[in-house]
């Protein structure tokens, strides 16, 4: 396994970590994701363990809390040998204070994880949506409280606005408090809007990556194609997440990513997952299989590279239209260069 700095935390992550949105399925939503129980858990976190993935990511918000009870099971005994991430913001509970990110909330969600996961501390815990309504500073006093109780070791955002990481970092430097130091964020060859603010945001303030759906809810899995019927999955059952792609460019796209995987023997998911292995700040890709064979497929996209024309190749396949003012300030690449032009 590949490991990589997570941002200015120091903790080295593999390359793939491995996420439990499938884990439990006592969830309207989550449940069309997967329902993997205890023994099932436990069997993937073995092949994970031995493979080198030692990341784990769940949230509160994941089957109502089940997700985390699975994982903290399935981690009995070995907790030492794991980084455990979890994430609080939506609402669990009919509370009035069972939402967002009031120290009331924070606190009380953090000492739930706690013991869902049977574990004393937290290596990772991410604000899962930005909260309007809660003072930007009260949330970093109490992410600071966090840290320096020991309940949680380092701090993150998820689904943020590139002003809203901004503003939280700064109110964290002002005040001399521990700064976020990981932003999970969605990417994939069909939703590259990672790249026009986020991204330079990440590598301009040494946030770390952490992708998820970077297989865009299985249509890069190599199930989807022109005159496949829609395989079983999450965008059948009406699951997926984010706008549906264009269809041209959607075949465009996989046409590209067939003839990229007869070229290296590699399948049409590990080939979309090295693409997104390959670009700048990214430090780890969950992978969420809901099962042996789709993680150990998913393995097998560590350990060889794309070349650089085979990049170009998707990189123009998958171009996505820049919304302003992202679209004039590629005008002036001259000063303000794109990161993902500049890395190779």
């Amino acid at each position: 396994m590949e490991y990589r700095i997570l941002g200015s935390s120091g903790l080295s992550v593999p390359a793939l970590s491995f996420g439990t949105g499938t884990f439990g399925g006592d969830h309207a939503f989550f449940g069309k994701w997967g329902h993997t129980g205890v023994q099932e858990a436990t069997r993937l976190l073995d092949v994970c363990l031995d493979a080198g993935i030692n990341l784990f990511d769940t949230a509160d918000v994941y089957s109502h809390g089940q997700a985390e009870q699975i994982l903290g099971a399935a981690l009995k005994g070995r907790r030492s040998k794991a980084l455990v991430s979890t994430k609080a913001t939506f609402r669990e509970g009919e509370g009035p204070n069972d939402v967002g990110h009031s120290r009331h909330h924070l606190m009380t969600a953090v000492d739930a994880a706690l013991k869902r996961l049977g574990t004393d501390w937290l290596d990772l815990f991410i604000l899962h949506s930005f909260d309007a309504k809660t003072a930007t500073e009260e949330t970093a006093k109490t992410l600071e409280m966090l840290v320096q109780s020991g309940k949680v070791r380092a701090v993150g955002c998820s689904n943020y606005s590139g002003w809203h990481t901004m503003k939280t970092l700064g109110i964290q430097d002002r005040l001399g408090f521990s700064r976020m130091t990981v932003q999970q964020v969605n990417y994939s060859i069909f939703y590259r809007q990672l790249e026009w603010e986020l991204m330079p945001l990440a590598l301009d303030q040494n946030l770390g990556t952490m992708v998820w759906g970077s297989l865009a809810q299985g249509r890069l899995s190599g199930k989807f194609g022109r005159g496949k019927p829609l395989p079983e999955g999450r965008v059948k059952q009406g699951a997926a997440e984010g706008p549906e792609p264009a269809e041209a460019q959607f075949f465009q796209v996989l046409d590209t990513l067939d003839a990229i995987s007869h070229e290296t023997g590699k399948t049409v998911a590990q080939v979309s997952l090295a693409w997104v292995l390959s670009r700048p700040s990214v430090a780890t890709i969950l992978v969420g299989a809901r099962t042996e064979q789709q993680l150990n497929d998913n393995l097998g996209a560590v350990g060889w590279k794309l070349t650089p024309d085979q990049i170009e190749r998707i990189d123009r396949a998958s171009e996505t239209p820049k919304i302003y003012p992202f679209w004039h300030q590629a005008g002036f690449g001259e000063r303000n260069p794109t990161p993902v032009k500049n890395y190779l």
